[in-house]
């Protein structure tokens, strides 16, 4: 086997952690970060990119969102191949090819970007950028391999987040070469992504390493596929993650639209709500892993439909100040939700697992495998509530001139997901996983 291979790895045994694992699964998650940071500013290049579109290009609200709601579609379903991919070629190897891959996408648009290309054009360039969403599937699926239970919610948080925070870095970016070039300029975003790119493959194929162990286990997937909790997870993930992500496209269009702000005035405010929400989920893996990500995941979704509240009462009134505080919270808390829900996952299979009769490491093994496949399938469903925030926004603007119908069916949902957490996974007691050793024992609630 070519490339960097590790033949042995068991992150639960306390003292190969402290010898050898930690130092090698930092180092992995360090470069994975960077890797997926630029993937997800790439995935999420159009939500800058349409504010350089000014009338000259001849496209109108409704187009633009299509635009960005294409580049969530693809980056959706590309997930799922990607989920596969680890297994297949290995983490490291498959890091550095999928971060060479985003030189499609940023080349294209730099390529096109000018009036006069046709929309048809502009709509496959868009589709193009969903590769970098598919790095984030791989990522977690590969991180997840390498790090013990008790670390998983704070080392899946912070690769998740770092990877996140390419949302707002990019429309900082766009940001700068407006205030300063100008909205005519978007090929100078692109030209400096490109040797980012290049940068973070070579990285990746420096520094990173495969984990042997889950080489060619794509059956774990079909396994993940036949699991309930996959989707019902997959649910709850669409309420957290595709708010974050849909919102995170949606959130310049919709002060341009709804408020009639400038562009430069829009992408002077579009930043600050990634930017907190992607800090935040480390904070919100961690939270999980003290008081249990079921709980955390709760009051997330509570508090986000409170803040909803707050967006359609700033809507109504046309008060752009109480708009950005109930937007802003919005990205917190969703943030804060994408923290804990990923740290239920492989809490919720080890449970399954201890509940089967099986123990030590060999449940611990069990744990790893389908919620490290589970993860991949779960981030794709997720991504798709970013495709239905931006369809309900082009629906919404084209119907009724404003964004409030679209915040009202969020809100709705929001209400949903509550009951569904605390049905699956608080009402149950310990007895749910009864058979779990005294000392291993746990409870859905405490996933």
């Amino acid at each position: 086997m070519g490339g960097r291979w590790i033949q042995e790895w068991d992150p639960e045994d306390e003292t190969f952690w402290r010898d050898k694992g930690e130092r090698v699964a930092n180092r992995n998650l360090l470069f994975s970060v960077i890797s997926e940071h630029i993937g997800f500013s790439i995935w999420t290049l159009w939500s800058v990119m349409v504010l350089f579109m000014g009338p000259e290009y001849g496209i109108d609200p409704a187009g633009k969102f299509s635009l960005i709601a294409v580049a969530t579609l693809v980056g959706a379903v590309i997930r799922v191949p990607y989920t596969f991919a680890v297994a297949r070629f290995g983490g490291r190897n498959w890091t550095v090819f999928s971060a060479l891959l985003l030189l499609l996408p940023t080349g294209a648009a730099f390529a096109v970007m000018e009036p006069g290309t046709s929309y048809t054009t502009f709509l496959l360039v868009a589709a193009l950028t969903g590769v970098g969403g598919g790095n984030f599937a791989s990522s977690m699926t590969n991180i997840n391999a390498f790090f013990p239970l008790h670390r998983k919610g704070w080392a899946l948080g912070l690769n998740a987040g770092g990877g996140n925070i390419g949302v707002p870095v990019v429309q900082l970016a766009g940001l700068a070469v407006i205030g300063t070039a100008g909205a005519a300029h978007p090929r100078i975003v692109l030209g400096v992504y490109i040797p980012l790119i290049v940068v973070a493959a070579v990285c990746s194929a420096l520094f990173m390493d495969n984990l042997a162990p889950v080489r060619n286990d794509t059956g774990a997937v079909k396994e993940a596929v036949r699991d309930a909790h996959t989707w019902i997870m997959a649910f709850l993930y669409i309420g957290t993650f595709g708010s974050f992500i849909g919102y995170s496209f949606a959130f310049g269009l919709v002060l341009q639209t709804q408020f009639g702000r400038t562009p430069l005035q829009a992408a002077s405010l579009t930043f600050l709500g990634p930017l907190l929400g992607s800090l935040i989920r480390p904070v919100g893996g961690s939270l999980a892993d003290r008081y249990g990500g079921a709980r955390i995941t709760l009051g997330t979704f509570a508090a986000m439909a409170v803040a909803t509240g707050v967006v359609v009462y700033a809507a109504l009134a046309e008060s752009l100040a109480v708009f950005l505080v109930g937007f802003t919270a919005l990205f917190v808390l969703s943030g804060l939700g994408n923290g804990s829900t990923f740290k239920m996952i492989p809490a919720i299979f080890r449970a399954k697992a201890y509940a089967s009769g099986l123990g030590g490491e060999e449940a611990d093994a069990y744990g790893r495998r389908l919620s490290g496949a589970a993860m991949g399938l779960i981030g794709a469903v997720g991504a798709v509530g970013g495709l239905g925030i931006n369809l309900a926004f082009r629906q919404s603007f084209q119907t009724a001139g404003s964004g409030t119908s679209a915040f009202v069916a969020f809100l709705v949902f929001y209400a949903v997901c509550i009951a569904v957490t605390w049905a699956v996974y608080l009402r149950r007691t310990a007895a749910t996983v009864a058979e779990v050793p005294a000392q291993r024992q746990l409870s859905y609630s405490e996933v």
